[in-house]
């Protein structure tokens, strides 16, 4: 990460260690990389001191002489929180990986926070859940001076399999733009699944059936046998949860009212995921938002 040619570990300070960041924090200690991991609750963190990583108690001194910082937490307002609790021990010049899904909007005073502490600021979002992020194969996302892409690379490309670049100014947007079109893709492919497994019990159709039909066809695909298997079996482990695809629903419904488009799907998106969280499944994965299909 330091631009020097003396030997010298890559320490990365990592602010946020729930289901994302705590695999990216994982793979990139079990790398060799001096990984210091910080997260509003200890407890999540803790379990990779056993992968080498040093928990701390705050995101200063997680930073404190870190040669970059990669934030992974739920949005806008928790990472500007998190970084400016760091901001007495960020020294200027220093990378930041701004890899959440924040939307356009909150980029623009985490841009302002970067540019006030002399920060490298890389826009970074990844596609990828879980699975994906615990075997360093997430899709990265990311916009930046070319002058970073090489120090960036160190760390993407230990969290994931692929880095598309979008654009030159990390600031201006381009990687969380393209993440929300991506995220639309996702939320419907998730309530579609949940919708057609609802009206096939509503029906009295044997949902193996309907996955039979579309199987190996143009109608298929990994996502949908994922998100079924999930409700088939009444097993919803958490790897996009219910509340984090309703704040992304947000995101995209606000980005898409500035853009004057409007989005029938996500509004009918927004609706089920609301209904339910209310009915107790916000911590669940996001194929959870199944059961929105019936009252009670």
């Amino acid at each position: 990460m330091a631009d020097n040619t003396t030997s010298h570990t890559p320490s990365v300070a990592v602010l946020g260690t729930g289901i994302m960041g705590a695999a990216m924090a994982r793979n990139l200690a079990r790398a060799g990389l001096d990984v210091r991991a910080w997260n509003r609750t200890r407890a999540k963190a803790e379990p990779l001191a056993a992968d080498g990583a040093r928990i701390t108690d705050t995101p200063a001194e997680a930073v404190d002489g870190a040669d970059a910082v990669l934030t992974m937490l739920l949005d806008g307002p928790a990472v500007l929180a998190a970084v400016r609790q760091a901001a007495p021990r960020l020294a200027p010049g220093t990378l930041w990986l701004q890899m959440s899904t924040v939307g356009p909007e909150a980029l623009v005073p985490l841009a302002r926070f970067a540019a006030e502490h002399g920060l490298r600021f890389v826009d970074a979002p990844v596609v990828g859940t879980k699975a994906p992020a615990e075997k360093g194969e997430l899709t990265i996302l990311a916009a930046g001076p070319q002058e970073l892409r090489e120090r960036a690379g160190r760390v993407f490309d230990i969290v994931g399999s692929r880095t598309r670049w979008v654009g030159e100014d990390g600031t201006g947007g381009a990687a969380s733009r393209l993440k929300l079109v991506v995220n639309t893709w996702v939320l419907t492919v998730i309530s579609g699944t949940g919708e057609a497994l609802a009206l096939a019990e509503g029906l009295g159709v044997d949902p193996r059936d309907f996955l039979a039909t579309v199987a190996g066809g143009a109608l298929d695909m990994p996502y949908l046998r994922m998100k079924a298997e999930m409700i088939l079996s009444g097993d919803f482990p958490a790897s996009f949860t219910v509340s984090a695809a309703r704040k992304d629903v947000r995101l995209i419904t606000e980005a898409a009212g500035a853009a004057g488009v409007r989005m029938d799907l996500v509004a009918g998106a927004a609706e089920r995921f609301r209904r339910a969280e209310e009915q107790g499944h916000g911590d669940e994965d996001g194929s959870a938002a199944y059961f929105a299909s019936f009252d009670g």
